[in-house]
């Protein structure tokens, strides 16, 4: 699984997605074959931009499965502690509620 960051994400989607645009503009005065091209440049820009779009969404599952296992473990070895950290952020919260 390759290391794409969010901006990479962002920034393809831009020029994927100006990319198809000026591929419109260019089929508006296209002949059908050069209409037919576009549209299949266009459709292979798009697939490969919603493929890079599902190996982010795998990474933040993982991610998330792995941050999720972690907290679950930390809480079942330190059950006192877990119960102190949640206590605190009752508090905080509390109080940040309270000033409203």
């Amino acid at each position: 699984m390759s290391n794409v960051t969010r901006e990479d994400l962002v920034s393809d989607v831009k020029v994927v997605l100006n990319d198809v645009e000026t591929m419109l503009q260019q089929a508006a005065n296209a002949s059908a074959t050069q209409a037919e091209e576009l549209r299949e440049r266009a459709q292979t820009a798009l697939r490969a931009t919603q493929a890079q779009l599902r190996e982010i969404q795998a990474a933040a599952k993982e991610s998330a499965r792995s941050a999720a296992k972690t907290t679950d473990d930390w809480v079942h070895v330190h059950p006192w502690q877990a119960i102190g950290v949640a206590a605190g952020v009752g508090v905080v919260v509390g109080l940040l509620i309270g000033r409203r």
